[in-house]
Protein backbone atom coordinates (compact mmCIF):
# COMPACT_ATOMS: atom_id res chain seq x y z
CA UNK A 1 0.00 0.00 0.00
CA UNK A 2 1.32 3.66 -0.46
CA UNK A 3 1.96 5.49 2.13
CA UNK A 4 1.87 9.23 2.35
CA UNK A 5 3.78 9.51 5.58
CA UNK A 6 5.70 6.93 7.79
CA UNK A 7 7.04 8.08 11.07
CA UNK A 8 9.85 5.47 12.41
CA UNK A 9 10.64 4.57 15.78
CA UNK A 10 9.96 8.61 17.56
CA UNK A 11 11.50 9.29 20.67
CA UNK A 12 10.66 12.41 22.51
CA UNK A 13 11.82 12.91 26.29
CA UNK A 14 11.22 16.33 28.09
CA UNK A 15 12.51 16.95 31.62
CA UNK A 16 10.10 14.48 33.85
CA UNK A 17 8.78 12.30 31.63
CA UNK A 18 9.27 10.47 27.99
CA UNK A 19 6.40 11.28 25.83
CA UNK A 20 6.98 8.63 22.93
CA UNK A 21 8.88 5.99 23.34
CA UNK A 22 9.52 4.02 19.95
CA UNK A 23 6.93 5.10 18.10
CA UNK A 24 5.91 4.22 14.39
CA UNK A 25 3.25 4.99 12.16
CA UNK A 26 2.53 4.38 8.53
CA UNK A 27 -0.48 6.63 6.98
CA UNK A 28 -1.82 5.25 3.92
CA UNK A 29 -2.55 7.90 1.21
CA UNK A 30 -6.16 8.86 0.51
CA UNK A 31 -7.29 7.28 3.69
CA UNK A 32 -8.69 8.86 7.44
CA UNK A 33 -6.52 7.97 9.68
CA UNK A 34 -6.88 7.92 13.43
CA UNK A 35 -4.56 8.08 15.96
CA UNK A 36 -6.46 7.14 19.00
CA UNK A 37 -5.87 6.85 23.08
CA UNK A 38 -5.86 8.12 26.23
CA UNK A 39 -5.57 11.76 26.93
CA UNK A 40 -2.10 12.29 27.55
CA UNK A 41 -1.19 9.32 26.21
CA UNK A 42 1.00 10.99 23.68
CA UNK A 43 -0.78 11.75 20.57
CA UNK A 44 -0.25 15.67 20.38
CA UNK A 45 3.34 15.35 20.51
CA UNK A 46 3.64 12.96 17.41
CA UNK A 47 1.18 15.69 15.57
CA UNK A 48 3.50 18.23 16.99
CA UNK A 49 6.86 16.33 15.36
CA UNK A 50 5.36 15.73 12.11
CA UNK A 51 4.48 19.69 11.45
CA UNK A 52 7.97 20.35 12.78
CA UNK A 53 6.78 22.09 15.87
CA UNK A 54 9.05 20.36 18.00
CA UNK A 55 12.04 18.00 17.33
CA UNK A 56 12.06 14.45 17.81
CA UNK A 57 14.92 12.99 19.99
CA UNK A 58 15.40 9.44 17.69
CA UNK A 59 13.65 8.48 14.78
CA UNK A 60 12.90 9.95 11.41
CA UNK A 61 9.68 11.41 9.62
CA UNK A 62 9.12 10.89 5.71
CA UNK A 63 6.70 12.30 3.62
CA UNK A 64 6.18 10.83 0.19
CA UNK A 65 9.45 8.83 0.42
CA UNK A 66 11.69 11.89 1.39
CA UNK A 67 12.81 12.46 4.79
CA UNK A 68 10.39 15.60 5.88
CA UNK A 69 11.99 18.59 6.09
CA UNK A 70 10.34 21.95 7.11
CA UNK A 71 9.50 22.87 3.44
CA UNK A 72 7.56 20.04 3.51
CA UNK A 73 5.03 21.89 6.28
CA UNK A 74 3.48 23.81 3.30
CA UNK A 75 2.11 20.77 2.10
CA UNK A 76 -0.08 19.78 5.43
CA UNK A 77 -2.95 21.65 6.88
CA UNK A 78 -2.84 21.64 10.72
CA UNK A 79 -5.91 22.32 12.79
CA UNK A 80 -4.09 21.68 16.47
CA UNK A 81 -6.22 21.30 19.51
CA UNK A 82 -5.30 24.48 20.81
CA UNK A 83 -7.11 27.04 18.48
CA UNK A 84 -7.25 30.70 18.79
CA UNK A 85 -8.03 33.68 16.44
CA UNK A 86 -7.44 37.65 16.94
CA UNK A 87 -10.66 38.26 18.79
CA UNK A 88 -10.92 42.17 17.49
CA UNK A 89 -10.59 41.61 13.65
CA UNK A 90 -13.14 40.71 11.11
CA UNK A 91 -14.32 37.15 10.01
CA UNK A 92 -13.85 37.43 6.48
CA UNK A 93 -10.55 39.77 7.07
CA UNK A 94 -8.80 37.52 9.58
CA UNK A 95 -9.81 34.45 7.34
CA UNK A 96 -8.04 36.04 3.98
CA UNK A 97 -5.06 37.19 6.42
CA UNK A 98 -4.42 33.50 7.14
CA UNK A 99 -4.82 32.38 3.37
CA UNK A 100 -1.84 34.61 2.25
CA UNK A 101 0.19 33.04 4.57
CA UNK A 102 -0.39 29.95 2.83
CA UNK A 103 0.31 30.91 -0.34
CA UNK A 104 -3.40 31.85 -1.84
CA UNK A 105 -3.71 35.54 -3.85
CA UNK A 106 -6.08 37.70 -2.25
CA UNK A 107 -8.33 36.97 -4.85
CA UNK A 108 -8.34 33.24 -5.04
CA UNK A 109 -8.37 33.13 -1.19
CA UNK A 110 -11.57 35.41 -1.47
CA UNK A 111 -13.53 33.32 -3.60
CA UNK A 112 -12.48 30.04 -1.89
CA UNK A 113 -13.38 31.16 1.33
CA UNK A 114 -16.87 32.64 0.27
CA UNK A 115 -17.63 29.07 -1.35
CA UNK A 116 -16.74 27.32 1.78
CA UNK A 117 -18.56 30.23 4.31
CA UNK A 118 -21.37 29.46 2.31
CA UNK A 119 -21.45 25.90 2.43
CA UNK A 120 -20.56 25.54 5.98
CA UNK A 121 -23.32 28.07 6.42
CA UNK A 122 -21.82 31.32 7.92
CA UNK A 123 -21.95 33.31 5.36
CA UNK A 124 -23.78 36.02 7.04
CA UNK A 125 -20.67 36.40 10.20
CA UNK A 126 -17.95 37.80 6.93
CA UNK A 127 -18.45 40.97 8.65
CA UNK A 128 -18.60 40.09 11.66
CA UNK A 129 -15.96 40.77 14.61
CA UNK A 130 -14.27 37.74 15.53
CA UNK A 131 -15.30 38.53 19.37
CA UNK A 132 -18.94 37.64 18.39
CA UNK A 133 -18.71 34.42 17.05
CA UNK A 134 -19.77 31.62 19.41
CA UNK A 135 -16.96 28.76 20.16
CA UNK A 136 -18.58 26.78 17.00
CA UNK A 137 -18.53 29.38 14.71
CA UNK A 138 -15.59 30.07 15.15
CA UNK A 139 -14.24 26.64 15.42
CA UNK A 140 -16.10 26.27 11.45
CA UNK A 141 -13.97 29.19 10.40
CA UNK A 142 -10.57 27.51 11.89
CA UNK A 143 -11.52 24.75 10.11
CA UNK A 144 -11.84 26.37 6.81
CA UNK A 145 -8.85 28.23 7.23
CA UNK A 146 -7.45 24.59 7.53
CA UNK A 147 -8.20 23.33 4.41
CA UNK A 148 -8.62 26.08 1.74
CA UNK A 149 -5.47 25.74 0.45
CA UNK A 150 -6.33 22.05 -0.66
CA UNK A 151 -2.92 20.99 1.07
CA UNK A 152 -2.57 16.83 0.50
CA UNK A 153 -2.28 15.95 4.04
CA UNK A 154 -4.71 17.27 6.78
CA UNK A 155 -3.80 16.83 10.21
CA UNK A 156 -6.54 17.31 13.06
CA UNK A 157 -5.83 17.65 16.70
CA UNK A 158 -9.68 16.82 18.16
CA UNK A 159 -11.51 18.46 15.68
CA UNK A 160 -15.07 17.68 16.85
CA UNK A 161 -14.48 19.26 20.51
CA UNK A 162 -16.85 21.82 21.69
CA UNK A 163 -19.30 20.92 18.84
CA UNK A 164 -22.88 20.01 18.86
CA UNK A 165 -24.34 16.73 17.61
CA UNK A 166 -25.39 18.69 14.43
CA UNK A 167 -22.17 20.36 13.36
CA UNK A 168 -19.94 18.05 14.47
CA UNK A 169 -22.19 15.47 12.01
CA UNK A 170 -21.48 18.24 9.26
CA UNK A 171 -17.54 18.69 10.04
CA UNK A 172 -17.61 14.33 9.70
CA UNK A 173 -19.19 15.08 5.99
CA UNK A 174 -16.65 17.46 5.20
CA UNK A 175 -13.47 15.57 6.36
CA UNK A 176 -14.52 11.89 4.39
CA UNK A 177 -15.55 14.49 1.29
CA UNK A 178 -12.38 15.84 1.14
CA UNK A 179 -10.91 12.21 1.78
CA UNK A 180 -13.09 11.27 -1.61
CA UNK A 181 -11.17 13.94 -3.57
CA UNK A 182 -8.03 12.41 -2.52
CA UNK A 183 -6.97 14.34 0.42
CA UNK A 184 -5.36 11.87 3.42
CA UNK A 185 -6.29 13.10 7.13
CA UNK A 186 -4.92 12.26 10.13
CA UNK A 187 -7.20 13.07 13.16
CA UNK A 188 -6.26 12.93 17.31
CA UNK A 189 -9.07 11.70 19.09
CA UNK A 190 -10.55 9.77 22.23
CA UNK A 191 -13.82 9.16 20.65
CA UNK A 192 -14.47 6.35 19.56
CA UNK A 193 -18.10 7.02 17.70
CA UNK A 194 -16.03 9.51 15.45
CA UNK A 195 -13.26 6.69 14.63
CA UNK A 196 -16.66 4.41 13.68
CA UNK A 197 -18.09 6.88 11.28
CA UNK A 198 -14.50 8.01 9.94
CA UNK A 199 -11.37 5.88 9.99
CA UNK A 200 -10.34 3.57 7.91
CA UNK A 201 -6.88 2.37 9.34
CA UNK A 202 -5.77 4.03 13.08
CA UNK A 203 -2.85 3.64 15.52
CA UNK A 204 -3.44 3.33 19.49
CA UNK A 205 -1.29 4.66 21.44
CA UNK A 206 -0.95 4.37 25.09
CA UNK A 207 1.43 5.15 27.72
CA UNK A 208 3.79 6.93 24.85
CA UNK A 209 3.80 3.91 22.95
CA UNK A 210 1.81 2.78 19.86
CA UNK A 211 0.49 -0.75 21.49
CA UNK A 212 -2.10 -1.48 18.49
CA UNK A 213 -2.01 -0.17 14.70
CA UNK A 214 -4.50 -1.52 11.17
CA UNK A 215 -7.31 -1.41 9.40
CA UNK A 216 -10.66 -0.38 11.65
CA UNK A 217 -11.73 -3.65 9.38
CA UNK A 218 -9.05 -6.13 10.15
CA UNK A 219 -9.00 -5.19 13.98
CA UNK A 220 -12.75 -5.58 14.58
CA UNK A 221 -12.02 -9.11 13.31
CA UNK A 222 -9.00 -10.01 15.18
CA UNK A 223 -11.05 -8.33 18.50
CA UNK A 224 -14.10 -10.66 17.31
CA UNK A 225 -14.98 -13.59 19.68
CA UNK A 226 -16.97 -15.23 17.37
CA UNK A 227 -20.56 -14.38 18.62
CA UNK A 228 -23.72 -14.52 16.66
CA UNK A 229 -26.84 -12.99 17.92
CA UNK A 230 -30.82 -14.91 16.95
CA UNK A 231 -34.01 -12.73 17.33
CA UNK A 232 -36.28 -15.69 17.63
CA UNK A 233 -39.76 -16.33 19.08
CA UNK A 234 -39.94 -19.60 20.88
CA UNK A 235 -39.16 -21.56 24.02
CA UNK A 236 -35.64 -19.94 25.05
CA UNK A 237 -35.06 -23.74 26.96
CA UNK A 238 -35.73 -25.50 23.23
CA UNK A 239 -33.47 -22.86 21.66
CA UNK A 240 -30.35 -23.87 24.55
CA UNK A 241 -31.23 -27.49 23.99
CA UNK A 242 -30.67 -27.59 20.34
CA UNK A 243 -28.23 -25.56 20.43
CA UNK A 244 -25.92 -26.91 23.16
CA UNK A 245 -24.52 -29.47 21.07
CA UNK A 246 -22.49 -27.21 18.60
CA UNK A 247 -21.95 -24.13 20.72
CA UNK A 248 -19.34 -23.42 23.31
CA UNK A 249 -21.57 -21.34 24.92
CA UNK A 250 -25.28 -19.49 24.72
CA UNK A 251 -26.56 -16.50 26.67
CA UNK A 252 -30.50 -15.86 26.75
CA UNK A 253 -31.68 -12.28 27.44
CA UNK A 254 -32.54 -9.02 25.85
CA UNK A 255 -35.69 -8.06 23.92
CA UNK A 256 -35.09 -6.36 19.91
CA UNK A 257 -37.42 -3.68 18.83
CA UNK A 258 -39.96 -5.50 16.87
CA UNK A 259 -40.14 -7.48 21.17
CA UNK A 260 -38.36 -10.78 19.71
CA UNK A 261 -36.41 -12.38 22.32
CA UNK A 262 -32.96 -12.32 21.33
CA UNK A 263 -29.99 -15.22 22.45
CA UNK A 264 -25.90 -15.25 21.32
CA UNK A 265 -24.25 -18.43 20.54
CA UNK A 266 -20.16 -19.20 20.00
CA UNK A 267 -20.27 -21.76 17.74
CA UNK A 268 -17.57 -24.96 18.47
CA UNK A 269 -15.90 -24.11 14.83
CA UNK A 270 -16.31 -22.48 11.67
CA UNK A 271 -18.03 -25.50 10.05
CA UNK A 272 -20.20 -25.69 13.05
CA UNK A 273 -22.16 -22.60 12.21
CA UNK A 274 -24.77 -23.59 9.63
CA UNK A 275 -25.87 -26.74 11.67
CA UNK A 276 -26.49 -24.05 14.48
CA UNK A 277 -28.34 -22.28 12.69
CA UNK A 278 -30.51 -25.18 11.27
CA UNK A 279 -30.69 -26.29 14.73
CA UNK A 280 -31.96 -22.88 16.33
CA UNK A 281 -34.49 -22.73 13.13
CA UNK A 282 -35.88 -26.12 14.28
CA UNK A 283 -36.39 -25.45 17.87
CA UNK A 284 -37.80 -21.27 17.37
CA UNK A 285 -38.86 -19.34 14.49
CA UNK A 286 -35.89 -17.12 13.69
CA UNK A 287 -36.55 -13.91 13.06
CA UNK A 288 -33.18 -12.80 12.62
CA UNK A 289 -29.57 -13.38 12.96
CA UNK A 290 -26.68 -11.30 12.54
CA UNK A 291 -22.63 -11.64 13.67
CA UNK A 292 -21.67 -9.65 16.17
CA UNK A 293 -18.53 -7.78 15.86
CA UNK A 294 -16.76 -5.55 18.49
CA UNK A 295 -16.64 -1.79 18.30
CA UNK A 296 -14.07 0.21 18.77
CA UNK A 297 -14.85 1.38 21.93
CA UNK A 298 -14.49 -2.44 22.74
CA UNK A 299 -11.78 -2.86 21.10
CA UNK A 300 -9.89 0.42 22.52
CA UNK A 301 -10.91 -0.67 26.08
CA UNK A 302 -9.67 -3.95 25.53
CA UNK A 303 -6.30 -3.44 24.15
CA UNK A 304 -5.12 -0.37 26.73
CA UNK A 305 -6.28 -2.77 29.78
CA UNK A 306 -4.42 -5.22 28.49
CA UNK A 307 -1.18 -3.35 27.89
CA UNK A 308 -1.92 -1.68 31.10
CA UNK A 309 -1.85 -4.78 32.91
CA UNK A 310 1.66 -6.30 31.00
CA UNK A 311 3.37 -3.08 32.23
CA UNK A 312 2.01 -1.71 35.52
CA UNK A 313 4.84 0.08 36.65
CA UNK A 314 5.44 1.92 33.50
CA UNK A 315 5.28 5.62 34.66
CA UNK A 316 2.08 7.87 32.95
CA UNK A 317 3.10 11.03 34.98
CA UNK A 318 2.67 14.12 32.93
CA UNK A 319 2.44 12.71 28.97
CA UNK A 320 1.55 14.85 26.43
Amino acid sequence: MDNILTAEHIHKAFVKHTALDDVSIEVPRGRVYGLLGPNGAGKTTLIRIINHITAPDRGTVTINGHTMTAADVVNIGYLPEERGLYKKMKVGEQAIFFARLKGLSKADATARLKQWFEKLEIGQWWDKKVEELSKGMAQKVQFIVTVLHEPELLIFDEPFSGFDPINAGILKREILELRDKGSTIIFSTHNMGSVEELCDNISLINRSRNILSGSVRDLREQFSDNRYEFAYVGDPSALTAALAPLTAKVTLGGIDADGNAIATAVPLAADALRPMIAAANEAVTISSFRRLMPSMDDIFVSAVEAYNKANPNQDTTDQQ
